[in-house]
Order: structure tokens, then C-alpha cells, then sequence
């Protein structure tokens, strides 16, 4: 008991009053006596929201996911729906993942709306999170919440909130919401649910969802060349099972292999050791089965179905990954050849990513003679400019992060139109006898060659956070003065909103919302930007190099990269 904290004791005592189950109660006094490590873990704060919502480890506690934080949580947004629509009748859509209390804490979160007066749909089982997000839309609702944690670890789970536009939260109401969470107590939660609010869903949107993506995704692929197209597919275990496969069918692709040993939704991932498409290890069973069946394309998806992974065959004929920027890179290029084609480009459009993400979109989108517009990383700024920018028409936009967004029926990053889209242009490139990657040639040759690296270190718990909050203050009180021999020339230090120009000794403010992210720009076109994730125990470095084209330029670029992990320490 002396090793703990009188704050963190003040934390635990609330929960030790009759506002809190028993089975709770008898969980915290038991690690009061034998895990006050894990205590202080538990309250030493308040899980906030992130670029992606909520996620944590579930268990009791402030800091941790369970029903009192997440039902304060829809306490709080009730009440705020009821400050913001006094004469409307409220409705929200409520979805989840195949994540362990997926299904029964969205039950509580609907049983709390519902106990608030408001109209809940519920999917009846698990879901992609992009058909939450078309779902609010298609369902006129207030709002949306997706439990999910996305590509975490088993013990994690986590709360998307979605507004009208399907979006996920922006300022202001972000801030206003917080607000509203934070001003109340846990025993102001209403959990007694009123079930003649609670409506099941789940054909009717499931067919509008299908047939909104094959309209989204589909580019004139003549018929033969998809039926040519040999496709592997896994799900990870995760919820794009109930919908990727009948996409692909439906739009006319028939030689889909799926990875039965990963189609099952399973919240323990037993066949990899991260759900993450991000990871070359969760495509492995998938590019072995590639390569035993003599496959064009691999798509793996995460969990929640919002990235998806891709491998095709490279110049040596072997199945390989390709990163997040060069999917994104292919489907942008594709999708404006294709608008062009088409004579939709009026000048009117516009593509879109993220500070952190590949300059070589901003490049295609001034060869097509398209707006580009840049946000901070997330999709919910990239869904946001669909509302701000209402006189450009939203073509599409990525991140580095396996994301990819198709028109804006879905207001998110949305695995299952962009599966289908990677295997439009998979399909078109194979009928005209090259590969993705051969696509992909073309394109640095037109544009200029970039490569990118992500370099994430973990740092967990309370030690963690304070690790990476050193690492970040540590960049900004003695900022570098060169990197792999090339002098910094500009910093962009989106905290304070600042760009500073090192050769001019100037400084401009950004015209973007403030963010913990540091970005040094090199004189040899280097790009080296450090930020904590919003969502997970991390410090990331994104690092993207480039050169003009000459002999051995796979092997110069790597030679950048791996200077500048070096410099850095991240090697």
C-alpha cells in the first residue's frame, strides 16, 4: 500500500464506492495488494481520444477500457447530441469488431443511448468499420461508434466516434465532447437500457454498403481481364470476411483464393503475430499460398477492415509487399488516368494525404492538374476537407499507413473499396502484360524517384509515454543541424503551428490545426518527421528520401535511408 500514490489512491477510491460492480471492486483490492505497478498503470490518467478515437487495455480502471469508461464516454456524447439537436429526433448507428467484449460493449454503449432517450441502430454482428461509417450516413444519423482497436494487440479495445458527415470527430466538437465527458461523474451514467429504442441491422445496409463500394471502385476493367486476375485473400481474422469476398465476387472477380486458417474472426489472431498489414509477417501464409497457386495479388486487411495490405509479383517474379506510399501512389495515379480518361477533370477536383505521408502525391496531383490537399495524419482531416472544400469534388487520398479512401460515400479510410480498386488496376496492368510494379516504374519515372521508411518505436505504459515525451522535447530544445551529411533547412513543428526557414532565419505559421509532430527537411530533398501515435504505445519516424534516376537507384536510396536511421539511432 506505501508504493502507491495518495493521486492514484484518490482514483482507485471512486471506484471503490457502490456506484461500481462488486466483481470490479474485488478485481482493484486485489491488485492494491499484489500489483501496485499495475494500478498506478491502470488510474494514473484518463484514456483520451486520439487520432482514431479511443483505444486501451481492457481491464478496470480510468486508463484502461471497460464499461464505466466507455459508458461515461456515451453519457457524455448524449448529452451533447441533446445540446445540439434540442428538436430532432437523435439516432446513432452503433458497430464493432471481432475483438474480445466487442459485442457485449457495444451493447452497453447502445443500452446507455437508449437509456437517454435516443434511437440506436445496432448491427446484429461483427462489421468493417467503413460500413459504420456508411451506415450514418445512409441511416440519417447524429452520430456512430465502432468498438474496435484496429490492429492493437488482443488485449486491446477501443471507441470510434463518427459525426453526421460519417466522419470521425474534428474540432470543435471533439473539444466540446471532452468537455462534456469530463465534466461528469460515473454514477451520472444511465445504463438501464430501453430496448423498444434498439433496432438490429444488418441485410439492408450490408447490400447498400456492397453495392455503394463496386460503384466506387469499379474503372471500366473489361471482364476477361478480371476473370484472369488470381487474387489471394485474408481477412487476419478480422471482420472483412462478411464483406471483402462478396465485393470481389459481385464485381466480377472469380478467382479469389481465401486463407481459410485466417477467415475465422478470432480476437486472439492465432495464426500471426500482429493483425497489422503493416507488418510482412501477416502476409506471410498469404504470399505462400501466392506463390503455391501462381497468384497475381495478395490483400490482407486489418481487423476492423480500414487498411489493407498488398503483394505482388516484383521483376523477379516473386510475391512482394509493397509499402503504404507506393499503394497509395499507384491507386491516386490510377484514379486520375482514369478521370482523365474519362473527361471529369475540370479543374474542380481535388486529391489528398498527410504531412507524414509521400511527397509524390502532391507531384501526380500537378501533372493532372488537381488540387492537392495536405492534413494532419488521420482520416478524419482528410474526411473534414470533403466538408471544407464543398466546391471540389473528392476524388481520393491516402496515408502511409495502408489507408485509402475512394470517393467520399464513406467518410474513412475503407479497405474494401480500395481492395477492390488494387485489383482494378491489378487487373487492367496484368491484360496489358506488366505488374503493379511495373506500373509503379512508370509512375517514378514520370514524377521523380521517392522512397519512404517507417521506423515505430514501442514504449509502453506510464515509463513509456514519459520515454517518448522526452525523445519529443529532446528534438525541439537541441534540433539537429544536419542529417547524413545534407544541412537542415527548414523545421515544421506543428505544435506551435511554425515553420522555420533555417536558411532565411524566418518564421511562418501553419495553417494547420496544432499537432505533437516535428518535421526536418534536408538541402538534398530528405524529409525526416518524428510523432507520437495517437492510438498505440509509439514514437514513429517517418522517413522519405529522393534522387533523380540513374544506374543502382534502389541501392542509393536504401544507402539514404539507412544513413539517416544511423544518425538518428533507429537503426
Amino acid at each position: 500500500m506505501n508504493t502507491i500514490e495518495n493521486t492514484i489512491l484518490d482514483r482507485v477510491n471512486v471506484w471503490l464506492t457502490p456506484t461500481f460492480d462488486t466483481e470490479i471492486q474485488d478485481q482493484i483490492k486485489e491488485m492494491m495488494a499484489k500489483d501496485p505497478e499495475g494500478l498506478d498503470d491502470a488510474f494514473y490518467k484518463n484514456l483520451a481520444f486520439g487520432t482514431g478515437g479511443m483505444r486501451g487495455i481492457m481491464g478496470v480502471g480510468d486508463n484502461r477500457i471497460n464499461k464505466y469508461t466507455l459508458g461515461k464516454n456515451t453519457q457524455g456524447i448524449s448529452n451533447y447530441l441533446k445540446k445540439c439537436f434540442p428538436l430532432e429526433t437523435l439516432k446513432v448507428a452503433i458497430a464493432f469488431d471481432c475483438r474480445h467484449n466487442s459485442k457485449e460493449l457495444a451493447q452497453i454503449v447502445s443500452n446507455v443511448f437508449s437509456a437517454n432517450g435516443i434511437e440506436v441502430f445496432l448491427f446484429s454482428d461483427l462489421r468493417p468499420t467503413p460500413e459504420l461509417s456508411f451506415a450514418v450516413k445512409h441511416l440519417e444519423c447524429h452520430c456512430g461508434i465502432v468498438l474496435t482497436a484496429s490492429h492493437n494487440p488482443p488485449e486491446y479495445n477501443g471507441y470510434k466516434v463518427y459525426w453526421q458527415d460519417g466522419g470521425q470527430l474534428v474540432p470543435p466538437e471533439d473539444a466540446a465532447i471532452i468537455c462534456e465527458i469530463n465534466s461528469l461523474a460515473y454514477h451520472d451514467i444511465l445504463f438501464e437500457a430501453n430496448h423498444k429504442l434498439i433496432t438490429e441491422i444488418d441485410q439492408v445496409v450490408d447490400d447498400a454498403f456492397a453495392a455503394a463500394s463496386i460503384k466506387n471502385g469499379s474503372y471500366n476493367t473489361p471482364a476477361k481481364a478480371k476473370e484472369n486476375l488470381k487474387i489471394v485473400f485474408t481477412a487476419l481474422h478480422g471482420t472483412s470476411i462478411t464483406m471483402i469476398p462478396r465485393v470481389l465476387e459481385a464485381a466480377g472477380y472469380t478467382s479469389v483464393h481465401i486463407v481459410e486458417q485466417q477467415a475465422k474472426p478470432d480476437g486472439n489472431f492465432p495464426t500471426v503475430i500482429s493483425p497489422n498489414p503493416e507488418e510482412p509477417e501477416a502476409l506471410k501464409m498469404a504470399i505462400e499460398i501466392a506463390e503455391q497457386t501462381k497468384a497475381d495479388i495478395v490483400i490482407g486487411t486489418d481487423p476492423d477492415c480500414d487498411r489493407l495490405g498488398i503483394a505482388v509479383r516484383n521483376a523477379q517474379g516473386t510475391m512482394e509487399i509493397i509499402n503504404g506510399n507506393q499503394a497509395m501512389v499507384i491507386k491516386t495515379y490510377f484514379l486520375l488516368e482514369q478521370w482523365k480518361k474519362a473527361g471529369k477533370i475540370t479543374g474542380k477536383q481535388f486529391v489528398a494525404s498527410t504531412i507524414v505521408s509521400t511527397p509524390m502525391i502532391a507531384k501526380i496531383a500537378a501533372r493532372f492538374d488537381v488540387a492537392y490537399k495536405e492534413g494532419l495524419t488521420g482520416f478524419k482531416w482528410i474526411a473534414k476537407m470533403v466538408k471544407d472544400f464543398p466546391e471540389l469534388e473528392f476524388i481520393g487520398g491516402g496515408e502511409e499507413s495502408f489507408g485509402f479512401m475512394v470517393g467520399e460515400f464513406v467518410r474513412d479510410k475503407d479497405a474494401v473499396t480500395a481492395s477492390l480498386l488494387a485489383c482494378e488496376v491489378a487487373a487492367q496492368q496484368k491484360a496489358q502484360g506488366r505488374t503493379l510494379f511495373e506500373y509503379l516504374e512508370t509512375i517514378y519515372k514520370e514524377v521523380g524517384y521517392y522512397k519512404e521508411h517507417l521506423v515505430s518505436l514501442v514504449k509502453k505504459g506510464k515509463k513509456g509515454a514519459l520515454e517518448i515525451e522526452q525523445i519529443m522535447k529532446d528534438l525541439r530544445m537541441n534540433p539537429l543541424q544536419e542529417i547524413a551529411g545534407s544541412p537542415i533547412i527548414l523545421i515544421e513543428d506543428y505544435n506551435n503551428s511554425t515553420s522555420f526557414d533555417v536558411l532565411k532565419n524566418t518564421t511562418k505559421q501553419l495553417d494547420i490545426p496544432k499537432s505533437n509532430v516535428l518535421i526536418y527537411y534536408t538541402a538534398d530533398g530528405s524529409k525526416i518527421a518524428a510523432r507520437p501515435s495517437g492510438t498505440e504505445p509509439k514514437i514513429k519516424f517517418y522517413i522519405s528520401v529522393q534522387e533523380k534516376q540513374q544506374p543502382n537507384i534502389s541501392e542509393i536510396l536504401n544507402q539514404k535511408i539507412h544513413a539517416i536511421c544511423s544518425v538518428l539511432k533507429l537503426a
